[in-house]
Formats: structure tokens, C-alpha cells, sequence
């Protein structure tokens, strides 16, 4: 295969504008739509003025209150429903939380849509509000309690409290870790129409499917009456993995119109309008022996979420693995607030977790006298902890070993501020390992073999950035021996398989392995061999036929069948990371290196070194980029992003990219990544695991290390900002 074959296969079309977004699309006749929202933290509206929002020329229709007859809710995606909160606004005058939309308009034009969203004036009936973890009003349910699932439950192996008590070496730390959101670079939004009776939906989204199954339930009508477009999505990380509560109301009026109606929701109304990483404080303690072998474990964790919905927590389902620990407590507790439901943000527990948890492992080392690295190494594991059953592939020593050496790790001082650069700035060198759950997802792959040589294939996934087209497009190229332009990958589109979550790191090894049982499939009906090269045209033409098609579903390792229905109905349907006989995760170890500026005492990361155990590598290029964003993102936890909380109005007051900082060009330099790539082949034929999550996780760790170890400081809460190291 040609060098230029791994490349990403939709690059082209990506730097040259071809590929259509959601809100790209401009039919005839299209009207603009915009939301004015609420300007309290809770309470009730009390008047609702729109007469000088209608008077704005051009303005079609202002709408403060839908029927319950033409609108539903749609119920919490982990609740059973579709929509990533189950509260629906525009049902009546409750307001749960600042900018909540309270009026929809739609206009010939999206500046008089705008103008006329801002002239919408109400009063309100306010009420006391929390947006604290701490807050007076805030409520706290012990997750396993409020939510009854046996995955969701308490961690428990042996006596970890006794253990700890009775441990000569003690860790007892506090780690906060702040509220966070996506901002993509694809606004959310969408375009919707009509054509006839059936509800034609163009969107950015991670979950086609959810769209499909909430709209029909909120509009009442046949799901096979709704198509759910979205082939590309300009990033989603999370924010874009269920139903949004604009897209049937845009439906609704619409069909009113009779005219195809727009909504791009402007950036400062994201954060108030979609999910975002909820505030997490984490209790770690850890016991030791004098050499620094582990002990005991216990990890709390006390992590924010809605009135109106239970968005569970799932840090200890890493942590607790992350080391052979053989007495382990983990114990989440869920804060009730006043915002919208909160959701899932690139590594979305597993980052909170691992900064607490590692930071905590860096410690010990320090306290015992042991390298970090060694200390880690010491501590390894081949059998999960909290199950006793195998992992199915674990190679993290292998990824400390591999990054130590690469990093240059033996030459470093142990004695923090001792490392200096010639400018002066004080050097520091850090190190922590992640972890994210092997999850899979049933998928159905459809397969069309034609007679010019090409290969169509249509399967469950979105392509979101991550490359999932490049992996699916290389796996066929190679399989058959064709090149990989000869190969087309429909992704995103309700039309040509279903489209379960893509999130959770699960969308390759959910995706590759259909688009596998569709080969070995597509070579039974070419009436070719099980393997080698296969001239496809030919093949083809011997069946007499333009077209040679297979339809295959698989399954993850001990799924039942009925878990595919539940696919296609919209709902969740996932895999493990625990199978019938043995558990699965990725794994990584990240070695950072901070520069603290001596006057100004600006921190720079001028290089990381990150070696990553995923499995089979499936897509080369792509993978090193997920890393690298991975990292990059990490660097912007530790050291940038924060939602800062308003405690006068509610809601979040750096509701900008202006006031919102992430990493820039400036703050990232040398990136080295590398892969053990070695197949795991008990979790599916194709021998992937997820990346695109494990990449962030444990970078935050590192990076807070390596301040350590620069300037002697502990650093427990998020982000560690110039005024923390002065």
C-alpha cells in the first residue's frame, strides 16, 4: 500500500471547503431562527413582552410557549430517553437555570432573527439558586442510592479503610477540579425541513440516532418518517452526543412556516445551552509500605449535576485499576445545582480522576523516597483488581519503560527547583499514567461492491475529527487489496445504517469490527478468497451484477442480541468494560516538562512525551493526532480552562473564546507520541481499543508533577494559574 494511503482520507476535502456541516446547507426559501434566553439564575417567568421583537422587519414568528399536544420532552439519554437533559424548555414558565431559552423567533434573515431575540423582554419571579458545590441550597445523594445500577455502585475490595489506617506511609489529600466546557469549533445548530411528511434534519451531531428516536417522541410522529443528516462534525467531544432541546421546536415551526428554518446557536449561548465537565472535588487517600508498594486506596468523590437529571460519576472505575492495589473504597456522591444537566467532556471523569489520583501517586513517591517512575512499575498489574479476571491487554509498564526512555527521564534531579535552563527558569520533570474503559457498542455495516471497482461502505459512527473514516477506509483497502480512494464511507446518515452514540472512545472498535464481518461477508457473495487481493470489478462482473451488497450487525464480546434493537430505538447500548472473562482498558503514560519563567513566572510546556497501549493502531496519522489533541487538551486543564461561576445571576460568566482560555500555538511545542500497537485480539478480530480518550487522561497529572518538581509546590486544584507559583 502507497505511504499516502494512511493519510487522512477526508484531508482534501476538510482544508478545501467541500465537506458540507450541518449549517452549511442554504435551501430555497430558508429562515433564520434565534433563542432569546432567561437572565436569572432560577425561578419563574412572570411577563413575557415580545411586541418589539415582532415589529423588527422581516420577523415571521416569536414563540415563549409550545402546547404540550405538539411538544414533549424527550427524556435523559441515561435515563432512558434521547435528549442529554430530560428538562425541555419552552413548556412553560419554570426557569431552571440561567440562559435557559425563553423565546424562539424566526426571521427572513438571521440579522433580523437577532435583533429581534435581543428585544425580547421578561420579568421574573427569582429564586434562591446554587451553582456551588458548597452552595447552602445544593443537595447531596450518594450516587449508588439515588441510582441503583450495580455499575454505578460503590468500589469495594477488601477493608481499604483499615488498610490505610494501619499503612506506615500515608497520603490524605483534597484535589478540586473545576467546571469545563467543550467549545468545539462547529457551533451547535441545525437546519430542518419538510419534504412533505417526512422531517429531514441536518445536524452536527455524535448520535443520529437519538435525534431520530427523541423527535419522533417529542413530535409524535414515525421515526421512519425522520432522516438525521450529519457526515461531518466540526468537533464534539461530548457536547453533541444526544437530542439538543432546540431541534423540535425548530420542527414544530418549521412545519408552520412551511419554510426550512436554521438555528446556529451563538457561542456565549453554548455554554448555558449545552452539557459541560461538572465541578468534581476528590478525597484520595492512599496507604503504603516504606518502599512505596501500595496498600490501601480510597477515593471520594463529590461531582456536580442538575436538579432535573442524576448525571452519574464514573472516576473510580479507573482509578481503582489503575494499580494493584488489593484493598480499594471508591465512593461518589452526586451535588444537585442549578444549571443544565452536565455531561460528558473529552475523558470526562477519567482526567478529574486520574489529576486527583496521580498527584496523589507522585506524592508517595516523594514521601518514600522512590522515582516515580519506579514507584509505578512497582505497582503493576496484569489481573483487574476490582474483578479478579485478566485484562484482556495490559501494557502499561511497557508505556513507562518505552516513555522514560524516550523522555530522558534518567537524568533527572528527584530534588524539586534543583533543574534550571539558561534563561534562568527552573525546570521540572513529571510523569502519569492513564486509563479509559474498553467499551463497545452493537453496529450494523452495509457493504456494496460495484462494478467501476469501488466499495461502499455505510455503517454506525460519525466522523467528528477523530479519523474514523480513515480507519474504516483503511481497513477495506488492505483487506481487498484496492486503494483507499477506491473506498467510500458513508458515517452519519440514518439513511444508510443506524447511527448508535459515537463517544467513549468506542467508535473504531464498535465500527471496525462490522466493517470486518462485512468482508469476510462481501468475499462469500463475490465468490472470492477468504484473503489476498481481490480485483473487485471483476468480481463483480462474474456475478452478472452492477452491484454486490451485504447487510452485517455485530456485537461486543457477551452482548445479547437485543442490544442491537436497542440501538436502533435511540437509546444507549454499550458493552463493558468488563466481559464474561476478562476486562478491558487503554493505557498511557505522559512525561511532561515545564520552564517557570523566573520574574514573570509564566509556565511553558516545552515538551511531552506520550506512549500509548490502544491496541492495533488502525489508522497511523490520525491516531498520533488524537494523542497529540489529547495532550494539548490536557495541557489547557492544568494550566488554563476554567467555567467561572456567577454567583450574583447564575449560569457562567466567561461565556466567550475571549474569556475562556485554551492552549494556543504559542503554549504547545514538542508533542513525541508512540504506540506499543499490539493487537488485542480477545476484545474483537480487528485487535483495537479506543484512543481519542486515554490520550487526555493523566496529562493534567503530569503537568501538575512537573510544577512540583519545578518549584516545590503542591498544586491540588484547577488551574494552576501564575499567582499559584509567585
Amino acid at each position: 500500500m502507497n505511504v499516502a494511503d494512511t493519510n487522512r482520507v477526508d484531508a482534501y476535502e476538510k482544508v478545501t471547503g467541500a465537506a458540507i456541516y450541518g449549517t452549511d446547507r442554504v435551501p430555497p426559501g430558508l429562515a433564520y431562527a434565534m433563542l432569546a434566553v432567561a437572565r436569572i439564575g432560577k425561578g419563574r417567568l412572570t411577563r413575557i413582552d415580545t411586541s418589539a421583537a415582532e415589529a423588527v422587519p422581516g420577523v415571521r414568528l416569536v414563540v415563549t410557549q409550545f402546547s404540550s399536544d405538539e411538544l414533549r420532552d424527550a427524556g435523559f439519554l441515561l435515563g432512558g430517553g434521547f435528549a442529554f437533559q430530560s428538562f425541555q424548555p419552552l413548556l412553560d414558565d419554570h426557569v431552571a437555570y440561567r440562559g435557559q431559552p425563553i423565546a424562539l423567533v424566526v426571521a427572513d434573515t438571521l440579522v433580523a432573527a437577532t435583533e429581534a431575540a435581543e428585544a425580547v423582554e421578561a420579568s421574573y419571579e427569582a429564586e434562591p439558586f446554587a451553582v456551588h458545590l458548597d452552595a447552602e441550597t445544593a443537595t447531596t445523594l450518594v450516587q449508588e442510592e439515588a441510582i441503583p445500577l450495580p455499575f454505578l455502585a460503590d468500589v469495594k475490595v477488601g477493608d481499604a479503610d483499615a488498610a490505610f489506617t494501619a499503612s506506615p506511609v500515608r497520603i490524605d489529600e483534597t484535589y478540586e477540579h473545576p467546571p469545563q466546557h467543550q467549545v468545539p469549533m462547529e457551533l451547535i445548530g441545525g437546519v430542518v425541513e419538510w419534504r412533505g411528511d417526512t422531517l429531514v434534519v441536518h445536524e452536527g451531531t455524535q448520535n443520529a440516532t437519538a435525534l431520530r428516536g427523541g423527535l419522533a417522541q417529542q413530535l409524535g410522529i414515525d421515526k421512519d418518517n425522520i432522516e438525521i443528516i450529519s457526515p461531518y462534525v466540526g468537533g464534539g467531544f461530548g457536547q453533541k452526543n444526544s437530542l439538543q432541546p432546540h431541534l423540535a421546536p425548530l420542527a414544530i415551526v418549521a412545519r408552520r412556516l412551511g419554510r426550512p428554518v436554521k438555528l446556529v446557536i451563538p457561542r456565549t449561548q453554548t455554554f448555558h445551552g449545552a452539557s459541560f465537565r461538572p465541578a468534581s472535588r476528590h478525597h484520595v487517600r492512599l496507604g503504603a509500605d516504606g518502599s512505596g508498594r501500595l496498600l490501601a486506596a480510597v477515593h471520594e468523590v463529590d461531582q456536580q449535576t442538575s436538579r432535573h437529571d442524576l448525571f452519574p460519576a464514573m472516576h473510580t472505575e479507573i482509578t481503582s485499576r489503575l494499580y494493584g492495589v488489593p484493598a480499594f473504597r471508591g465512593r461518589q456522591r452526586l451535588v444537585r445545582t442549578d444549571v443544565q444537566t452536565p455531561g460528558y467532556m473529552r475523558a470526562p471523569f477519567e482526567s478529574p480522576a486520574a489529576f486527583a489520583f496521580e498527584s496523589a501517586v507522585d506524592q508517595l513517591a516523594y514521601a518514600t523516597g522512590q522515582d516515580p517512575v519506579a514507584l509505578r512499575l512497582a505497582n503493576d498489574t496484569a489481573t483487574d483488581p476490582v474483578t479478579g479476571l485478566p485484562f484482556s491487554t495490559r501494557y502499561l509498564a511497557e508505556c513507562l519503560r518505552r516513555g522514560a526512555d524516550r523522555f530522558g527521564w534518567a537524568a533527572r534531579n528527584p530534588e524539586p527547583g534543583s533543574m534550571r535552563a539558561e534563561d534562568g527558569s527552573t525546570i521540572g520533570w513529571g510523569v502519569a499514567v492513564g486509563a479509559y474503559p474498553g467499551n463497545v457498542a452493537p453496529a450494523v455495516a452495509n457493504l456494496s461492491a460495484g462494478s467501476d471497482g469501488k466499495v461502499t461502505v455505510g455503517v454506525d459512527g460519525h466522523e467528528m475529527g477523530q479519523g474514523i473514516r480513515s480507519a474504516i477506509a483503511l481497513l477495506v483497502a488492505q483487506d481487498l487489496g484496492i486503494p483507499v480512494s477506491d473506498v467510500v464511507v458513508r458515517v452519519g446518515d440514518t439513511r444508510v445504517a443506524p447511527q448508535h452514540l459515537t463517544a467513549g472512545s468506542w467508535g473504531t472498535a464498535t465500527a471496525l469490527p462490522a466493517v470486518h464481518a462485512g468482508l469476510v461477508e462481501l468475499r462469500k457473495h463475490l465468490d472470492v478468497a477468504d484473503t489476498g487481493d481481490v480485483d473487485v470489478a471483476a468480481a463483480v462482473a462474474a456475478n452478472g451484477r452492477q452491484a454486490v451488497e451485504v447487510g452485517v450487525t455485530s456485537l461486543g464480546p457477551g452482548q445479547p442480541p437485543e442490544m442491537l434493537e436497542q440501538s436502533r430505538a435511540g437509546h444507549v447500548a454499550i458493552g463493558g468494560p468488563v466481559y464474561p472473562t476478562f476486562s478491558t482498558f487503554s493505557w498511557i503514560a505522559h512525561f511532561v516538562e515545564v520552564r517557570v519563567e523566573p520574574t514573570t513566572r509564566r509556565i511553558r510546556v516545552p515538551r511531552v512525551v506520550s506512549v500509548a497501549d490502544c491496541g492495533r493502531v488502525a489508522s497511523p496519522v490520525t491516531a498520533a493526532s488524537q494523542v497529540r489533541g489529547g495532550v494539548v487538551w490536557g495541557i489547557g486543564a492544568a494550566l488554563r480552562e476554567e467555567s467561572l461561576v456567577d454567583d450574583r445571576f447564575g449560569g457562567f460568566l466567561n461565556a466567550t473564546l475571549e474569556e475562556y482560555p485554551v492552549p494556543v500555538n504559542a503554549d504547545v511545542h514538542k508533542i513525541d507520541v508512540e504506540f506499543i500497537n499490539e493487537p488485542d485480539l480477545q476484545f474483537n478480530p480487528i485487535g483495537v481499543k479506543g484512543l481519542g480518550e486515554v490520550a487526555m487522561v493523566g496529562v493534567a497529572a503530569a503537568v501538575a508533577n512537573a510544577v512540583h518538581h519545578a518549584t516545590g509546590r503542591r498544586h491540588r486544584k484547577l488551574p494552576i494559574r501564575l499567582e499559584h507559583v509567585i
